[in-house]
């Protein structure tokens, strides 16, 4: 029997140039903790990295007894480049330009991420699971969760310690429930790892 899956999913708090979190970045991610009590949180996965996993054990800390799982599938790491031809004639140019500056691909740990952490669950009674990672991946579960074109991550950005909710039921298609959401976190801790035109008020 398959039962629903609840991703709540994040990105890793502010971190400063060592891969570590500010003292922001460990603010949000206490409040983020903080928002999650509510939830029958079963486990909290994070990546290998510093910034991960500390917004994660920080995260955890505000939900006694929900153990912290790491996985290499949900690390930082380019989920898929793609082709020009692939790409909107408005705009690929540029998106191909930016893509190019990054790291070559890792499609397979991708898939792997999403065999982990997407689709429905085995069991009665629905799961309630956190994911912290980084930005990529957020990008690209959500853009699986939509069954958008490959491409699509490059264009969806997610604030540190952004809440975004996925739910997968059995027979139903996947559905945003919420995407980057920052009503946890007070105004001067918004909006941390977005450009500066992309705030919004």
């Amino acid at each position: 029997m398959l039962t629903t899956r609840y991703l709540f999913l994040t990105r890793h708090g502010e971190a400063g140039r060592d891969g570590r979190l500010t003292e922001a970045g460990q603010r949000q991610a206490v409040l983020l903790g903080r928002r999650l009590r509510d939830v029958p949180v079963t486990a909290v996965h994070h990546g290998p990295l510093p910034r991960a996993a500390r917004t994660a054990e920080l995260i955890a800390a505000q939900l006694p007894g929900v153990p912290l799982h790491v996985d290499p599938a949900a690390g930082d790491f380019v989920p898929y480049t793609p082709r020009r031809e692939e790409l909107p004639e408005t705009s690929g140019d540029l998106l191909l330009a930016f893509a190019r500056q990054l790291p070559p691909a890792d499609e397979e740990l991708a898939a792997e991420a999403e065999r982990r952490f997407s689709g429905p669950v085995p069991g009665a009674e629905p799961r309630y699971e956190v994911l912290v990672t980084h930005n990529f991946l957020v990008g690209w579960l959500v853009r699986a969760s939509q069954d958008a074109p490959p491409w699509r991550w490059l264009t969806l950005t997610h604030a540190h310690a952004g809440l975004t909710v996925l739910r997968y039921s059995p027979g139903r298609p996947a559905a945003l429930v919420v995407y980057n959401d920052l009503s946890h976190l007070p105004a001067e801790l918004r909006w941390t790892g977005f450009p500066p035109d992309f705030y919004v008020p």
